[in-house]
């Protein structure tokens, strides 16, 4: 007990709420010690009866320091009033969804990303082509033409880990060698499965894998658990 790391999901904004549940459903899953809960819908739930080892909080009384933060699960507009703070205090982090999105739109957000690569705090990336060509300012033709240096070209320039998610995922990080992922079919398609991807990966960091270890398991397990 107390060996298997504290993990926080942040999102949820109205309308979006289910995101968030499926994130921090899949990290208390996979076996995160605790699992926090932070949802950015004022009209807050008190409990998840489905999963009631969740613990639901408010954003202002979560420790990031102490947690490896998922962020941006179902997270709409309502993610941009926490960004800084997230990118700034998070031990560990995965960047979601409307988290990306942000950073591919403000300044301020992007040179802070850049900032936890400079300190050495693991960051964890998850687009899909279209929001890499976002980040990289390109076409998600041009991503989905050349993933592998898509993938490569992002985790260079953020300095983090970088999950470009598709047919044959691809995980790629600064000093490794970049994994094409064999595990997965058109089931992964459907709406909600980033989620559950962006909840196992931190999982895994909680319990104490480095990122790119990290996101390389989770993504062939998403992968198999789809093949099955």
């Amino acid at each position: 007990k107390g060996s298997f790391g504290n993990a926080g999901i942040l999102g949820g904004s109205p309308s979006m709420v289910g995101a968030a549940f499926l994130a921090a459903r899949a990290a208390i899953k996979l076996g995160a010690g605790r699992v926090y809960l932070g949802l950015l819908d004022p009209e807050l739930p008190t409990v998840d009866l489905y999963q009631p080892e969740l613990m639901l909080r408010r954003f202002e009384a979560l420790d990031l320091h102490q947690l490896t933060v998922v962020c941006g699960c179902g997270g709409g507009i309502a993610i941009q009033r926490v960004l800084a703070e997230v990118l700034q205090r998070s031990r560990q982090l995965v960047r979601d969804a409307d988290a990306l999105n942000a950073i591919a739109q403000n300044t301020i957000w992007a040179k802070l990303l850049k900032n936890r690569s400079a300190k050495g705090l693991p960051t964890v990336l998850t687009p899909h082509p279209l929001e890499a060509a976002r980040l990289l300012g390109s076409t998600t033709t041009e991503v989905q033409a050349h993933r592998l240096r898509s993938a490569e070209t992002l985790a260079q320039q953020w300095g983090c880990t970088v999950v470009l998610k598709g047919s044959g995922t691809v995980i790629a990080a600064p000093g490794q060698t970049p994994r094409i992922n064999a595990t997965g079919n058109g089931k992964l398609a459907i709406g909600g499965t980033g989620d559950v991807l962006a909840g196992l990966i931190g999982a895994r960091m909680a319990q104490g894998l480095s990122a790119f270890d990290a996101s390389c398991a989770a993504v062939h397990q998403h992968g198999q658990v789809a093949d099955t």
